[in-house]
C-alpha cells in the first residue's frame, strides 16, 4: 500500500544522503505506477498529489500525466481541484495528451459552480496551445460578457493567452475590451489592461509582418480613443481615500497604477496628441507618490519608463532623471541598481551623434539634468557590488562631454585600478575613445594614455597601444620630448608586466631617443575648471646620456619574462638610436647598440635574426660599408655571386643606397590626421575604396633572400613580398637619378650581381591602415588590415596576379576613372576579403547593375552584356563574355558603366595568359 503524503514528506525529510532520498523515491515511484496500472481510483487523487511532490523535488513524473485528465473529468470537486493543479505542473502546452483535456475544459467551463469554471479558465490561461484556443474562445468569451467578477477576471486572462496563440483572432475582441474598461471591479480592470496591453503587442507584430505601419493600425486607433478614460482611471486612483480592500503600503491599489502606466506608455509612443493628454497625470503621479515603500518605487518606476517612453515634455524628463538620482541614494542595491540602469538606457535611447556612439548633452535634456547627479554615479564606482560598479561605469561613459573629461577620465582611471582584471580590456577602450572625443588638448590626451597604459598595459588592446603611438606621432615637438620622458620613467619603474606600456614606450625611445639627451620643463596651464587656487608646479625631467637611454631597453629585454614581440620591437629600437645618435659622439653608446643589434644574428627566432641581420647591413650602408658576407662553401649554392666578384669589404655602396638606408632609418614624418581619416573610412567601407589600393602588377618571387629595405611594417612581424623603399616627404634618394630597384639596393649592399631587370611586387592589402613609414597620399603602400593598428599581424598573402608593369587596376567598386588614359586590368580585382567587407559576392542584382559592358555588334547596334564573377586562387575575377568581339571590333566605339558612369573603352589588348585564361588591358 502506497504511502499518503505527509508520511511522504516525513520519510524524505528523515534521509540523510542524497542516496536514500533517491531510493525512496523510487520505490514510492514503484507503488505508484502499480497503483495506476490496477486502476486504484480511490487512490489517484493522493498519487497525484505526492507526484507533485516528486517533481518539485526535480523527480521524473511524465508517468503520471494520464492520471491527471482522469482527475478533471472526475464529478468531485477535490478531485478536479487536485487534477486541474497537476495538469499545470506535470504537463506542458507540447504534450500530446494535452489535446485530450478540450472537451473536459469545455464541460467545466459552463459549470454552475464558479470555481470549477474558474479551474478551467485558469488552466486555459497557462496551457492552451493555438488549436486549443480556437476551439474554447468562443466560451471564453461568454464569461467575459458574464456577470460574476470571479470569472470575468479569469477569462480575461484566458482571452490573452489564447489571442497569443492565435493573433489573427485579435480585431474581433477589440471592441469587447471597450466595455470591460467599465467595470468598477479592481481585479477585472487589472486583467482588462493586462488583456489590452498584450493585444496591442500582438497587433504591433502583426502589422510588422504584413509590412504595415505598426502605429497606424486599427486596433491602436480604436485604444488610442481610450486615453481620455485610462487618464481618468489614474487620476482618481491618486486621489481616491483610503480603501482597506486595494490599500498596499498607504498607496491605493498599486499593481493597477502600474499596469495603467505601462499600456498609456504603449499608446504614447510616437504619437504627440496622446502623450499631451498624459503629462499632467504622469506629473501628478511622479510628485505626490511616496518613496518610501516599495510599492511606491514600483509605481515611481514604471512612471519614469512611460516619460522616457513618450513624447513627453522637457520638464517631465527632467523630473523622471531627479526621481533616479534619488533612487541612486537608496540603500536597496535592487533600486540602486535599476535606477542605474534605466538612465542609461533612458540616454542611449534619444538622440545620437553622428559617429553613432556618445550622445550629445544638447541631444536630450534628460542628460543634462543627470549632470547634476554626477557625484552620486561616480560614488556607485566604489561599491562592494560589481554589479553596481559595472552599470555605474556604462552610465559615466555616457556622461561625458566637453566640460567635465578631465574629472570622469580621472575617475575612470582610479577605478580602471581596483577593478577585475578581465574587465580591464573593456574599460581601456572606452577610456580611449572618451579621451579620443573630448580630449582638452594633445598633453593631455598623452598624459591619459600613458597613465592607462601605465596602470593596465598588459589589458590593453592593440589597437589601443597602436593609437596612442599615432596620437604621439601626431603632437607637437613639444609633446614629444615630455612623451618620451615620461615614458623613460614608466618603463624604468614597471616590473616588465605592463606589455602594452613597453610597446609603446621602446616605439617612442627609437623614434625621439635624441630628445631624451636635453633636459625638459615646463608649467600646466590653470584650467577653467579647476577648483583649485594654487600655483601650478612646474615639473621638470633631466636630461639622460645615450648610455642610460640604450640600458633602458637593454634592461627590458634582458627579463626573462619579455616576450619576442617587445625584443623585436626593441631590436627596431636600436637601429634608430643608431641612426639618431650618430652625430653625438658618444662611440660608447653606439658600439653598445651595434653589439645588442648583433646580438640576435644567431637567434632561435628567425624574425629576429632576419632583423638583426638586415639592420647591421643597414646601418653599414648608411655609413656607405659593405656588408661583408663569407664565400659559401663549394657544395652551396652561390646566392650573392661571391665567386665571381669576391664580396670584398673596400669597396663603397652607391650614393642612391646610402641615401636610402639613411632614409629608411630616419624619423617617421608627421601623420597627416585627414589622410589617415580617409583610410579608416576606407578600411570600414564608409567611403569610396581608392582603385590605387588593389593588385595590378606581379612577378615571380626573387631569388637571394628577404628584401633588405622593405622595413614597411617595423613592428608586425612579418612584412609584404617586396615594395619600394619608402623615402622621406615622399622623395627618393639619390637626386635627379632615377631610383633604383629594392633587388638592386639589396645587391649593391651585399656585393652581388643584380638580377637582368627589376621585378616588381603585387601589392598586398588595400585596408587603409597607417604605415608609420608611409609615404604621402599618393602612394599606395601595404598596411594592416586594421587602420589604426601598427603592431598588427603580417597582411595574408595573396596569388599575384600578373599584367604590364604601368598599369593602373580597374575600379570595380565604382571609384571615379582616372582622368589620363591609363591601362586597366581586367582580371586584376580586390581580394576575396576586401570584396566582402563592402559587398556581398552573391548579390547578383549589384553585379548586373554595376559590371556592364557595351559593344556594337555586327550591324553596329549598341550591345550589352552582364560581366560574371568566379573565384580563382583567393581572388574574385571579372570575364566578360564580348571578350571576342571586343577583340575583332577593331576601332568601333566601346564603353562600360564603372560607378554609374559611362567610360570609354580607348583601347583592348590581349597581354598574357593567366592560369589558362586570356588577361586583357583595357585602356580607360
Amino acid at each position: 500500500m502506497s504511502l499518503k503524503l505527509r508520511d511522504l514528506i516525513r520519510k524524505v525529510r528523515a534521509c540523510k544522503t542524497a542516496a536514500e532520498e533517491r531510493a525512496v523515491i523510487a520505490k514510492e515511484s514503484a507503488m505508484i505506477r502499480t497503483a495506476i496500472r490496477e486502476e486504484q481510483e480511490h487512490y489517484r487523487h493522493r498519487n497525484v498529489a505526492k507526484l507533485l511532490f516528486m517533481h518539485m523535488l526535480g523527480y521524473p513524473t511524465h508517468f503520471g500525466q494520464l492520471e491527471c485528465l482522469k482527475l478533471i473529468a472526475s464529478p468531485h470537486f477535490p478531485e478536479k481541484r487536485i487534477g486541474y493543479l497537476g495538469m499545470m505542473l506535470l504537463l506542458s502546452e507540447e504534450a500530446d495528451v494535452l489535446m485530450l483535456s478540450t472537451n473536459s475544459l469545455k464541460n467545466d467551463m459552463n459549470s454552475k459552480n464558479k470555481f470549477i469554471a474558474g479551474l478551467s479558465l485558469c488552466t486555459i490561461g497557462n496551457l492552451a496551445t493555438a488549436d486549443m484556443s480556437r476551439d474554447l474562445a468562443p466560451e471564453v468569451d461568454k464569461h467575459l460578457k458574464g456577470g460574476m467578477p470571479y470569472l470575468r477576471k479569469k477569462a480575461n486572462l484566458a482571452m490573452a493567452r489564447c489571442l497569443t496563440k492565435c493573433p489573427d483572432m485579435v480585431e474581433d475582441f477589440v471592441d469587447r475590451v471597450v466595455t470591460l474598461l467599465k467595470d468598477k471591479n479592481h481585479g477585472v480592470l487589472i486583467t482588462v489592461v493586462q488583456l489590452m496591453t498584450q493585444v496591442l503587442l500582438i497587433d504591433s507584430r502583426n502589422a510588422e509582418e504584413e509590412g504595415e505601419d505598426p502605429f497606424e493600425t486599427d486596433c491602436r486607433k480604436a485604444f488610442l480613443r481610450l486615453v481620455p478614460m485610462l487618464v481618468k482611471m489614474l487620476r482618481n486612483l491618486l486621489g481616491s481615500g483610503y480603501s482597506p480592500e486595494y490599500d498596499v503600503g498607504g498607496i491605493s491599489d498599486p499593481f493597477l497604477q502600474v499596469q495603467l502606466l505601462t499600456l498609456l506608455r504603449l499608446l504614447g509612443t510616437q504619437n504627440e496628441t496622446a502623450s499631451e493628454e498624459m503629462n499632467d497625470v504622469l506629473a501628478q503621479v511622479a510628485t505626490n507618490t511616496e518613496s518610501s515603500k516599495n510599492a511606491g518605487n514600483a509605481i515611481l518606476y514604471e512612471c519614469v519608463q512611460t516619460i522616457m517612453g513618450i513624447e513627453s515634455e522637457d520638464g517631465l524628463r527632467v523630473l523622471a532623471v531627479n526621481i533616479l538620482g534619488r533612487f541612486l541614494l537608496n540603500r536597496d542595491n535592487n533600486i540602486r541598481y535599476v535606477a542605474l540602469n534605466t538612465l542609461s538606457r533612458c540616454i542611449v535611447e534619444q538622440q545620437y551623434t553622428g559617429d553613432g556612439n556618445v550622445p550629445t548633452e544638447s541631444a536630450n535634456t534628460a542628460s543634462a539634468a543627470l549632470q547634476k547627479h554626477r557625484q552620486t554615479v561616480v560614488d556607485c564606482l566604489k561599491d562592494p557590488d560589481i554589479s553596481i560598479r559595472q552599470r555605474a561605469l556604462e552610465l559615466i561613459y555616457y556622461m561625458v562631454n566637453q566640460g567635465n573629461v578631465e574629472s570622469l577620465a580621472a575617475e575612470l582611471l582610479n577605478y580602471l585600478v581596483l577593478c577585475p582584471r578581465e574587465h580591464r580590456r573593456d574599460i581601456c577602450t572606452r577610456i580611449f575613445r572618451v579621451v579620443e572625443k573630448f580630449s582638452p588638448d594633445d598633453r593631455w590626451r598623452v598624459d591619459t594614455l600613458i597613465t592607462m597604459l601605465t596602470i593596465a598595459g598588459r589589458e590593453a588592446s592593440r589597437d589601443v597601444q597602436s593609437a596612442t603611438v599615432i596620437y604621439i606621432s601626431r603632437s607637437p615637438p613639444d609633446i614629444h620630448a615630455y612623451a618620451t620622458h615620461k615614458l623613460v620613467k614608466a618603463i624604468r619603474d614597471d616590473d616588465g608586466s605592463q606589455r602594452g606600456l613597453l610597446v609603446v614606450g621602446v616605439w617612442c625611445i627609437g623614434e625621439y631617443g635624441d630628445l631624451l639627451l636635453n633636459p625638459y620643463s615646463y608649467t600646466p596651464s590653470v584650467r577653467n575648471n579647476d577648483a583649485t587656487t594654487s600655483a601650478p608646479v612646474s615639473i621638470t625631467f633631466m636630461a639622460l646620456d645615450a648610455v642610460s637611454v640604450v640600458e633602458a631597453i637593454k634592461t627590458i629585454i634582458d627579463r626573462h619574462s619579455c616576450p619576442e614581440y617587445v625584443k623585436e620591437r626593441a631590436l627596431t629600437s636600436f637601429a634608430k638610436l643608431s641612426d639618431r645618435f650618430a652625430d653625438k659622439g658618444d662611440v660608447a653608446a653606439l658600439d653598445m647598440l651595434a653589439k645588442l643589434i648583433k646580438k640576435h644574428e644567431v637567434s632561435h627566432s628567425l624574425e629576429l635574426q632576419l632583423r638583426s641581420c638586415e639592420y647591421a647591413a643597414l646601418i653599414n650602408a648608411s655609413k656607405g660599408i659593405k656588408t661583408i658576407i663569407t664565400k659559401p662553401a663549394a657544395e652551396e649554392e652561390d646566392l650573392f655571386g661571391l665567386a665571381d666578384n669576391g664580396g670584398d669589404s673596400g669597396e663603397s655602396v652607391s650614393a642612391s643606397v646610402i641615401n636610402a638606408a639613411k632614409e629608411a632609418l630616419s624619423r617617421m614624418p608627421v601623420v597627416d590626421l585627414k589622410v589617415l581619416r580617409k583610410k579608416q573610412e576606407d578600411a570600414f567601407g564608409s567611403g569610396t575604396m581608392p582603385s590605387g589600393n588593389y593588385p595590378v602588377e606581379a612577378s615571380a618571387p626573387a631569388s637571394g633572400g628577404g628584401d633588405l629595405l622593405d622595413l614597411n611594417d617595423m613592428f608586425g612581424g612579418e612584412a609584404p613580398a617586396s615594395a619600394p623603399a619608402p623615402a622621406q616627404n615622399g622623395s627618393s634618394g639619390g637626386g635627379g637619378e632615377a631610383p633604383k630597384s629594392d633587388l638592386d639596393l639589396l645587391s649593391d649592399i651585399f656585393a652581388a650581381t643584380p638580377s637582368s631587370a627589376p621585378v616588381n611586387a603585387a601589392s598586398t592589402g588595400g585596408g587603409g591602415g597607417f604605415d608609420i613609414f608611409s609615404t604621402p597620399a599618393s602612394q599606395s603602400t601595404p598596411a594592416p588590415a586594421n587602420p589604426i593598428d601598427l603592431f598588427g599581424s603580417p597582411p595574408a598573402m595573396s596569388m599575384p596576379t600578373p599584367a604590364s608593369q604601368n598599369s593602373n587596376p580597374l575600379d570595380i567598386f565604382g571609384a571615379p576613372p582616372p582622368v589620363q588614359s591609363q591601362p586597366a586590368a581586367m582580371m586584376a580585382t580586390p581580394n576575396r576579403r576586401q570584396h566582402h567587407r563592402r559587398y556581398d559576392s552573391k548579390d547578383a542584382e549589384y553585379r548586373r547593375r554595376s559590371y556592364l559592358c557595351f559593344h556594337p555588334d555586327e550591324k553596329n547596334r549598341c550591345r550589352r552584356c552582364t560581366a560574371t564573377h568566379q573565384e580563382i586562387s583567393d581572388y574574385l575575377v571579372l570575364f566578360l563574355p564580348c571578350y571576342p568581339k571586343l577583340m575583332a571590333c577593331g576601332n568601333q566605339e566601346h564603353w562600360m558603366v564603372l560607378g554609374g558612369k559611362r567610360t570609354p573603352i580607348l583601347d583592348v589588348k590581349l597581354n598574357t595568359k593567366w592560369l589558362g585564361y586570356d588577361l586583357l588591358t583595357l585602356t580607360l
